[in-house]
Protein backbone atom coordinates (compact mmCIF):
# COMPACT_ATOMS: atom_id res chain seq x y z
CA UNK A 1 0.00 0.00 0.00
CA UNK A 2 1.75 3.43 -1.06
CA UNK A 3 1.67 5.90 1.27
CA UNK A 4 1.43 10.08 1.08
CA UNK A 5 4.02 11.65 2.80
CA UNK A 6 5.64 15.18 2.58
CA UNK A 7 9.35 16.14 3.73
CA UNK A 8 9.13 18.52 6.63
CA UNK A 9 11.35 21.53 6.12
CA UNK A 10 12.76 23.89 8.95
CA UNK A 11 9.34 25.88 9.47
CA UNK A 12 7.40 23.16 10.47
CA UNK A 13 10.42 21.43 12.33
CA UNK A 14 11.27 24.61 14.09
CA UNK A 15 7.60 25.43 14.74
CA UNK A 16 7.63 21.74 16.11
CA UNK A 17 10.52 22.64 18.54
CA UNK A 18 8.83 25.64 19.85
CA UNK A 19 5.46 24.27 19.96
CA UNK A 20 6.22 20.97 21.89
CA UNK A 21 8.24 23.61 24.11
CA UNK A 22 6.42 26.42 24.94
CA UNK A 23 3.27 24.13 25.94
CA UNK A 24 1.44 23.54 29.10
CA UNK A 25 4.81 24.52 30.96
CA UNK A 26 4.63 28.19 30.07
CA UNK A 27 1.01 28.78 31.17
CA UNK A 28 1.82 26.77 34.56
CA UNK A 29 5.54 27.29 34.87
CA UNK A 30 4.77 30.44 37.18
CA UNK A 31 2.97 28.88 39.73
CA UNK A 32 4.95 25.88 39.90
CA UNK A 33 8.69 28.43 40.34
CA UNK A 34 6.49 30.31 43.60
CA UNK A 35 6.06 27.15 45.37
CA UNK A 36 9.80 26.16 45.40
CA UNK A 37 12.23 29.17 44.93
CA UNK A 38 12.72 33.22 45.47
CA UNK A 39 13.00 35.33 41.94
CA UNK A 40 17.37 34.99 42.29
CA UNK A 41 16.83 31.29 42.66
CA UNK A 42 14.60 31.27 39.74
CA UNK A 43 16.85 33.39 37.95
CA UNK A 44 19.72 31.19 38.44
CA UNK A 45 18.17 27.87 37.56
CA UNK A 46 16.64 29.34 34.28
CA UNK A 47 20.60 30.35 33.86
CA UNK A 48 21.96 26.94 34.68
CA UNK A 49 18.98 25.17 32.76
CA UNK A 50 19.50 27.40 29.97
CA UNK A 51 22.96 26.74 29.52
CA UNK A 52 22.32 22.75 30.13
CA UNK A 53 19.90 22.30 27.02
CA UNK A 54 21.74 24.15 24.94
CA UNK A 55 24.46 21.89 24.86
CA UNK A 56 22.41 19.22 24.93
CA UNK A 57 20.70 21.25 21.69
CA UNK A 58 23.83 21.48 19.99
CA UNK A 59 24.62 17.58 20.36
CA UNK A 60 21.10 16.65 18.55
CA UNK A 61 21.99 19.17 15.92
CA UNK A 62 25.36 17.60 15.46
CA UNK A 63 24.58 14.03 15.82
CA UNK A 64 21.57 14.97 12.99
CA UNK A 65 24.46 16.13 10.61
CA UNK A 66 27.28 13.12 11.63
CA UNK A 67 25.19 10.32 11.52
CA UNK A 68 21.39 11.25 9.32
CA UNK A 69 20.92 7.65 9.26
CA UNK A 70 20.03 7.45 12.95
CA UNK A 71 16.46 8.44 12.18
CA UNK A 72 15.16 7.28 15.90
CA UNK A 73 16.95 10.05 18.34
CA UNK A 74 18.34 8.85 20.83
CA UNK A 75 16.88 5.68 20.81
CA UNK A 76 19.18 5.21 17.62
CA UNK A 77 22.17 6.69 19.81
CA UNK A 78 21.21 3.42 22.34
CA UNK A 79 21.44 0.95 19.77
CA UNK A 80 25.18 2.48 18.08
CA UNK A 81 26.81 2.94 21.58
CA UNK A 82 27.70 -0.98 21.95
CA UNK A 83 28.95 -3.11 19.53
CA UNK A 84 27.91 -6.30 21.30
CA UNK A 85 24.30 -7.59 19.25
CA UNK A 86 22.60 -8.28 22.40
CA UNK A 87 23.69 -4.92 24.07
CA UNK A 88 22.57 -3.20 21.45
CA UNK A 89 19.09 -4.47 21.49
CA UNK A 90 18.45 -4.12 24.92
CA UNK A 91 19.68 -0.18 24.70
CA UNK A 92 17.82 0.63 21.99
CA UNK A 93 14.62 -1.10 23.58
CA UNK A 94 15.06 0.74 26.83
CA UNK A 95 15.71 3.73 25.24
CA UNK A 96 12.40 3.74 23.17
CA UNK A 97 10.42 2.63 26.25
CA UNK A 98 11.91 5.16 28.40
CA UNK A 99 11.03 8.11 26.16
CA UNK A 100 7.45 6.52 25.20
CA UNK A 101 6.98 5.99 28.99
CA UNK A 102 7.68 9.86 29.28
CA UNK A 103 5.03 11.21 26.60
CA UNK A 104 2.21 9.37 28.38
CA UNK A 105 2.15 11.71 31.19
CA UNK A 106 3.67 14.37 29.32
CA UNK A 107 0.96 14.35 27.20
CA UNK A 108 -1.37 14.34 29.80
CA UNK A 109 0.08 17.51 31.15
CA UNK A 110 -0.75 19.84 28.35
CA UNK A 111 -4.39 18.16 28.31
CA UNK A 112 -4.68 18.89 31.44
CA UNK A 113 -3.85 22.25 31.47
CA UNK A 114 -6.07 22.75 28.91
CA UNK A 115 -8.75 21.96 30.80
CA UNK A 116 -7.21 24.21 33.39
CA UNK A 117 -7.88 27.65 31.16
CA UNK A 118 -10.79 26.36 29.78
CA UNK A 119 -12.41 26.63 32.97
CA UNK A 120 -12.00 30.28 32.80
CA UNK A 121 -15.16 29.93 30.09
CA UNK A 122 -17.15 27.12 31.98
CA UNK A 123 -16.28 27.61 35.52
CA UNK A 124 -18.14 24.62 36.61
CA UNK A 125 -15.04 22.53 35.64
CA UNK A 126 -13.95 23.46 38.80
CA UNK A 127 -17.28 22.35 40.44
CA UNK A 128 -17.01 21.02 44.06
CA UNK A 129 -20.07 19.28 44.15
CA UNK A 130 -20.17 15.63 45.51
CA UNK A 131 -21.47 12.98 42.95
CA UNK A 132 -19.98 9.91 44.59
CA UNK A 133 -18.87 8.58 47.62
CA UNK A 134 -17.56 5.81 48.95
CA UNK A 135 -15.15 5.31 52.02
CA UNK A 136 -12.39 7.63 51.53
CA UNK A 137 -12.70 8.60 48.14
CA UNK A 138 -15.02 11.63 46.75
CA UNK A 139 -15.79 12.47 43.37
CA UNK A 140 -16.78 15.78 42.59
CA UNK A 141 -18.91 17.19 39.46
CA UNK A 142 -15.78 19.45 38.42
CA UNK A 143 -13.59 16.28 38.25
CA UNK A 144 -15.49 14.07 36.21
CA UNK A 145 -16.39 17.28 33.37
CA UNK A 146 -12.65 17.55 33.50
CA UNK A 147 -11.99 13.79 32.96
CA UNK A 148 -14.38 13.80 30.30
CA UNK A 149 -12.67 17.23 28.10
CA UNK A 150 -9.25 15.49 28.74
CA UNK A 151 -10.48 12.69 27.22
CA UNK A 152 -11.84 13.73 24.26
CA UNK A 153 -9.06 16.33 23.19
CA UNK A 154 -6.74 13.18 23.65
CA UNK A 155 -8.87 10.93 21.12
CA UNK A 156 -9.91 14.37 19.26
CA UNK A 157 -6.34 14.93 18.51
CA UNK A 158 -5.69 11.33 17.55
CA UNK A 159 -8.14 11.62 15.25
CA UNK A 160 -6.66 14.53 13.38
CA UNK A 161 -3.17 12.45 13.26
CA UNK A 162 -4.51 9.92 11.73
CA UNK A 163 -5.51 11.77 8.68
CA UNK A 164 -1.36 12.80 8.20
CA UNK A 165 1.31 13.93 10.14
CA UNK A 166 1.91 16.31 7.66
CA UNK A 167 -1.36 17.77 7.63
CA UNK A 168 -0.88 17.89 11.93
CA UNK A 169 2.23 19.46 11.26
CA UNK A 170 0.84 22.26 9.61
CA UNK A 171 -1.69 22.74 12.30
CA UNK A 172 1.00 22.86 14.69
CA UNK A 173 2.58 25.21 12.79
CA UNK A 174 -0.47 27.86 13.17
CA UNK A 175 -0.80 26.99 16.65
CA UNK A 176 2.77 28.07 17.46
CA UNK A 177 2.83 30.99 15.55
CA UNK A 178 0.03 32.48 17.48
CA UNK A 179 1.37 32.09 20.45
CA UNK A 180 4.65 33.64 19.96
CA UNK A 181 2.66 36.95 19.07
CA UNK A 182 0.41 36.22 21.68
CA UNK A 183 3.27 36.07 24.19
CA UNK A 184 5.07 38.93 22.75
CA UNK A 185 1.88 41.27 23.48
CA UNK A 186 1.80 39.53 26.97
CA UNK A 187 5.42 40.87 27.39
CA UNK A 188 5.01 44.26 26.17
CA UNK A 189 1.78 44.58 28.46
CA UNK A 190 3.52 43.00 32.09
CA UNK A 191 6.69 45.27 31.03
CA UNK A 192 4.43 48.13 31.70
CA UNK A 193 2.19 46.98 34.54
CA UNK A 194 4.86 45.14 36.52
CA UNK A 195 5.08 45.96 40.14
CA UNK A 196 8.30 45.12 42.02
CA UNK A 197 6.37 45.15 45.14
CA UNK A 198 4.26 42.36 44.24
CA UNK A 199 7.52 40.41 43.28
CA UNK A 200 8.33 40.80 47.10
CA UNK A 201 12.44 40.72 47.87
CA UNK A 202 14.36 39.22 45.47
CA UNK A 203 15.90 36.35 47.74
CA UNK A 204 13.80 34.99 50.39
CA UNK A 205 13.81 31.33 52.21
CA UNK A 206 11.29 28.83 51.13
CA UNK A 207 9.64 26.67 53.30
CA UNK A 208 8.65 23.62 51.68
CA UNK A 209 5.94 21.18 52.40
CA UNK A 210 7.14 19.43 55.33
CA UNK A 211 8.12 23.07 57.10
CA UNK A 212 11.75 22.98 56.16
CA UNK A 213 13.61 26.41 55.51
CA UNK A 214 14.90 25.97 51.96
CA UNK A 215 18.10 28.07 51.02
CA UNK A 216 19.50 28.89 47.71
CA UNK A 217 21.51 26.01 46.65
CA UNK A 218 18.54 24.13 47.57
CA UNK A 219 15.70 26.22 45.87
CA UNK A 220 17.89 26.10 42.58
CA UNK A 221 17.87 22.92 42.66
CA UNK A 222 14.56 22.19 42.61
CA UNK A 223 13.74 24.97 40.13
CA UNK A 224 15.77 23.42 37.90
CA UNK A 225 13.61 20.15 37.74
CA UNK A 226 10.78 22.46 36.91
CA UNK A 227 12.69 24.76 34.66
CA UNK A 228 14.18 21.41 32.43
CA UNK A 229 10.33 20.46 31.95
CA UNK A 230 9.92 23.78 30.13
CA UNK A 231 12.92 22.60 27.72
CA UNK A 232 11.16 19.17 27.47
CA UNK A 233 10.69 19.04 23.47
CA UNK A 234 14.28 20.36 22.48
CA UNK A 235 14.45 17.01 20.55
CA UNK A 236 11.40 17.59 18.72
CA UNK A 237 12.92 17.82 15.38
CA UNK A 238 15.32 14.86 15.44
CA UNK A 239 12.70 12.98 16.54
CA UNK A 240 11.35 13.49 13.07
CA UNK A 241 14.71 12.84 11.18
CA UNK A 242 12.88 10.01 9.10
CA UNK A 243 10.81 12.55 7.72
CA UNK A 244 12.94 15.50 7.42
CA UNK A 245 14.48 17.22 4.70
CA UNK A 246 18.00 17.11 5.62
CA UNK A 247 20.68 17.11 8.84
CA UNK A 248 21.20 20.18 8.55
CA UNK A 249 17.43 21.21 8.63
CA UNK A 250 17.21 19.42 11.89
CA UNK A 251 20.15 21.27 12.86
CA UNK A 252 18.97 24.37 12.19
CA UNK A 253 15.51 24.04 13.61
CA UNK A 254 16.57 22.54 17.11
CA UNK A 255 18.76 25.70 17.77
CA UNK A 256 16.17 28.09 16.64
CA UNK A 257 13.64 26.58 18.50
CA UNK A 258 16.04 26.55 21.80
CA UNK A 259 16.57 30.10 21.20
CA UNK A 260 12.74 31.39 20.57
CA UNK A 261 11.51 29.13 23.77
CA UNK A 262 14.53 30.48 25.93
CA UNK A 263 13.72 34.65 25.65
CA UNK A 264 9.57 33.78 26.17
CA UNK A 265 10.03 31.91 29.15
CA UNK A 266 12.33 33.80 31.17
CA UNK A 267 10.86 36.66 30.14
CA UNK A 268 6.74 35.81 31.32
CA UNK A 269 8.26 33.44 33.99
CA UNK A 270 9.90 36.52 35.95
CA UNK A 271 7.07 39.19 34.78
CA UNK A 272 4.07 36.88 36.23
CA UNK A 273 5.80 37.16 39.64
CA UNK A 274 5.31 41.39 39.42
CA UNK A 275 1.75 40.68 38.45
CA UNK A 276 0.02 38.87 40.98
CA UNK A 277 0.64 38.32 44.64
CA UNK A 278 2.44 34.97 45.23
CA UNK A 279 -0.46 33.70 47.52
CA UNK A 280 -2.92 34.06 44.48
CA UNK A 281 -0.42 32.55 42.16
CA UNK A 282 0.49 29.67 44.31
CA UNK A 283 -3.46 28.52 44.03
CA UNK A 284 -4.01 29.15 40.59
CA UNK A 285 -5.18 26.69 38.26
CA UNK A 286 -4.58 29.72 34.95
CA UNK A 287 -1.70 31.86 36.37
CA UNK A 288 -0.93 33.37 33.03
CA UNK A 289 -4.70 34.12 32.60
CA UNK A 290 -5.06 35.46 36.63
CA UNK A 291 -1.95 37.48 35.80
CA UNK A 292 -3.50 38.75 32.85
CA UNK A 293 -6.86 39.79 34.99
CA UNK A 294 -4.91 41.91 37.27
CA UNK A 295 -3.81 44.23 34.85
CA UNK A 296 -7.11 44.60 32.60
CA UNK A 297 -9.62 43.53 33.79
CA UNK A 298 -11.74 40.04 33.32
CA UNK A 299 -11.20 40.68 29.58
CA UNK A 300 -7.83 40.54 30.08
CA UNK A 301 -7.80 36.83 31.56
CA UNK A 302 -10.09 35.80 28.75
CA UNK A 303 -8.05 36.75 26.04
CA UNK A 304 -5.58 34.78 27.65
CA UNK A 305 -7.72 31.90 28.38
CA UNK A 306 -8.30 31.89 24.65
CA UNK A 307 -4.49 32.22 23.53
CA UNK A 308 -3.70 29.35 25.89
CA UNK A 309 -6.38 26.79 24.57
CA UNK A 310 -5.13 27.52 20.91
CA UNK A 311 -1.76 27.08 22.24
CA UNK A 312 -2.49 24.02 23.85
CA UNK A 313 -4.32 22.58 21.40
CA UNK A 314 -1.38 22.89 19.11
CA UNK A 315 1.17 21.70 21.84
CA UNK A 316 -1.17 18.58 22.06
CA UNK A 317 -1.16 17.85 17.96
CA UNK A 318 2.02 17.84 18.25
CA UNK A 319 3.21 15.94 21.43
CA UNK A 320 0.93 13.14 20.67
CA UNK A 321 2.32 12.87 17.09
CA UNK A 322 5.91 13.17 18.44
CA UNK A 323 4.80 10.17 20.97
CA UNK A 324 3.19 8.12 18.22
CA UNK A 325 6.05 8.42 16.11
CA UNK A 326 9.09 7.56 17.93
CA UNK A 327 8.14 4.08 19.19
CA UNK A 328 7.23 3.55 14.75
CA UNK A 329 10.32 4.65 13.93
CA UNK A 330 11.99 2.39 16.60
CA UNK A 331 10.26 -0.59 14.90
CA UNK A 332 11.04 0.33 11.63
CA UNK A 333 15.09 -0.21 12.35
CA UNK A 334 14.63 -3.59 14.23
CA UNK A 335 14.83 -1.94 18.19
CA UNK A 336 11.04 -2.14 18.92
CA UNK A 337 8.12 -4.19 17.91
CA UNK A 338 7.27 -4.88 14.50
CA UNK A 339 3.55 -4.20 14.86
CA UNK A 340 3.79 -0.92 15.47
CA UNK A 341 5.60 -0.23 11.62
CA UNK A 342 2.25 -0.10 10.58
CA UNK A 343 0.63 3.05 8.83
CA UNK A 344 -2.70 3.67 7.28
CA UNK A 345 -3.23 5.18 3.93
CA UNK A 346 -2.07 8.92 5.13
CA UNK A 347 1.31 7.70 6.54
CA UNK A 348 0.33 7.65 10.15
CA UNK A 349 1.84 5.32 12.63
CA UNK A 350 -1.82 4.22 13.43
CA UNK A 351 -1.32 1.03 15.58
CA UNK A 352 1.29 3.00 17.54
CA UNK A 353 -0.88 6.27 17.91
CA UNK A 354 -3.49 4.19 19.49
CA UNK A 355 -1.57 2.20 21.86
CA UNK A 356 -0.14 5.85 23.17
CA UNK A 357 -3.22 7.10 23.46
CA UNK A 358 -4.75 4.22 26.00
CA UNK A 359 -1.42 4.68 27.88
CA UNK A 360 -2.19 8.31 28.62
CA UNK A 361 -5.85 7.61 28.96
CA UNK A 362 -4.43 5.70 32.21
CA UNK A 363 -2.59 8.98 33.38
CA UNK A 364 -5.58 11.02 32.64
CA UNK A 365 -7.23 9.09 35.53
CA UNK A 366 -4.69 11.27 37.88
CA UNK A 367 -8.02 14.07 37.41
CA UNK A 368 -10.43 11.86 39.01
CA UNK A 369 -8.21 12.16 42.29
CA UNK A 370 -7.25 15.70 42.90
CA UNK A 371 -7.56 19.37 41.38
CA UNK A 372 -5.96 19.71 37.86
CA UNK A 373 -2.87 21.41 39.69
CA UNK A 374 -2.21 18.38 41.31
CA UNK A 375 -2.56 16.33 38.40
CA UNK A 376 -0.16 18.64 36.45
CA UNK A 377 2.59 18.42 39.02
CA UNK A 378 2.23 14.36 39.40
CA UNK A 379 2.02 14.10 35.84
CA UNK A 380 5.06 16.77 34.84
CA UNK A 381 7.69 15.24 37.71
CA UNK A 382 7.71 12.01 36.46
CA UNK A 383 7.77 12.16 32.89
CA UNK A 384 10.70 15.02 33.32
CA UNK A 385 12.75 11.87 35.00
CA UNK A 386 12.23 9.52 32.14
CA UNK A 387 12.82 12.28 29.95
CA UNK A 388 16.04 12.21 31.40
CA UNK A 389 17.33 9.22 30.16
CA UNK A 390 17.61 10.42 26.44
CA UNK A 391 19.36 13.30 27.52
CA UNK A 392 21.72 11.07 29.06
CA UNK A 393 22.43 8.49 26.11
CA UNK A 394 22.78 11.35 23.19
CA UNK A 395 25.72 13.34 24.68
CA UNK A 396 27.26 9.89 25.76
CA UNK A 397 27.01 8.42 21.91
CA UNK A 398 28.81 12.05 20.82
CA UNK A 399 31.41 11.74 23.44
CA UNK A 400 32.11 8.39 21.99
CA UNK A 401 32.29 9.01 18.66
CA UNK A 402 34.43 11.89 19.43
CA UNK A 403 37.18 9.90 21.08
CA UNK A 404 37.59 7.42 18.82
CA UNK A 405 36.83 9.87 15.70
CA UNK A 406 34.72 8.08 13.67
CA UNK A 407 32.52 10.49 11.84
CA UNK A 408 35.40 13.26 12.41
CA UNK A 409 37.83 11.93 9.81
CA UNK A 410 37.10 15.09 7.53
CA UNK A 411 37.34 17.52 10.33
CA UNK A 412 39.96 19.69 12.39
CA UNK A 413 41.00 18.29 15.39
CA UNK A 414 39.03 21.59 16.67
CA UNK A 415 36.05 20.51 15.90
CA UNK A 416 36.40 16.61 17.82
CA UNK A 417 37.63 18.54 20.80
CA UNK A 418 34.70 21.04 20.72
CA UNK A 419 32.24 18.58 20.42
CA UNK A 420 33.53 16.41 23.20
CA UNK A 421 33.82 19.82 25.63
CA UNK A 422 29.66 19.58 24.28
CA UNK A 423 29.15 16.19 25.15
CA UNK A 424 31.03 16.37 28.80
CA UNK A 425 28.94 19.28 29.29
CA UNK A 426 25.61 18.18 28.52
CA UNK A 427 26.68 14.86 30.88
CA UNK A 428 27.27 16.97 33.63
CA UNK A 429 24.03 18.87 33.69
CA UNK A 430 21.94 15.63 32.73
CA UNK A 431 24.11 13.93 35.75
CA UNK A 432 23.08 17.41 38.28
CA UNK A 433 19.03 17.20 37.17
CA UNK A 434 19.00 13.60 37.60
CA UNK A 435 20.26 13.74 41.11
CA UNK A 436 18.18 16.85 42.24
CA UNK A 437 15.17 14.75 41.09
CA UNK A 438 15.83 12.12 43.80
CA UNK A 439 15.09 14.19 45.99
CA UNK A 440 11.29 13.51 45.81
CA UNK A 441 11.46 10.00 47.01
CA UNK A 442 7.91 9.05 45.51
CA UNK A 443 8.07 10.61 41.74
CA UNK A 444 11.29 9.21 41.84
CA UNK A 445 10.88 5.84 42.79
CA UNK A 446 7.57 5.88 40.45
CA UNK A 447 9.43 6.75 38.25
CA UNK A 448 12.32 3.91 38.29
CA UNK A 449 9.31 1.62 38.60
CA UNK A 450 8.27 2.47 35.04
CA UNK A 451 11.62 2.33 33.75
CA UNK A 452 12.57 -0.93 34.76
CA UNK A 453 9.01 -2.65 34.05
CA UNK A 454 10.74 -2.42 30.18
CA UNK A 455 13.00 -4.77 31.44
CA UNK A 456 9.81 -6.97 32.31
CA UNK A 457 8.25 -6.63 29.29
CA UNK A 458 11.68 -6.62 27.29
CA UNK A 459 12.18 -10.21 26.88
CA UNK A 460 8.35 -10.75 25.76
CA UNK A 461 8.60 -8.09 23.26
CA UNK A 462 11.92 -9.57 21.97
CA UNK A 463 10.54 -12.68 21.64
CA UNK A 464 7.54 -11.54 19.55
CA UNK A 465 9.85 -9.45 17.27
CA UNK A 466 12.25 -12.56 16.71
Amino acid sequence: MTTKQKKMGYLVLTSLVVGNMIGSGIFMLPRQMAEVASPLAILLAWSLTGLGVLMIALVFGNLAVKKPELTSGAQSHAYALFKNQKAKNMAGFIAVWSYWVANWAGNVSIITSFAGYLSVFFPVLNSDRVLFQAGGYTLREGQLLTFLVCSALLWGVALIISKGVSGAGKINLIATAAKVIGFFLFIVVAVFAFQSATMGEFYHPVMDASGLENGLLSQVNQAAIVTLWAFIGIESAMMFAGRAKSGRTIQLATVTGLGISVLLYIAISVLTLGLIPKSHLLGSASPLADALDSVIGSGGSAVMALLALVCLFGSAVGWVMMSAEAPHQAAKTGLFLPYLKKTNKNGTPIRSLVLTCLASQIFILSTLSGNIAFAYDFVVKVSTLAFLVQYFISPVYQLKLTVTGESYQNDRMSKRILDGVIAVLAICYSSWIIKSGTEDLTVFLLSVGLFLLGFVLYPFMRKKAD
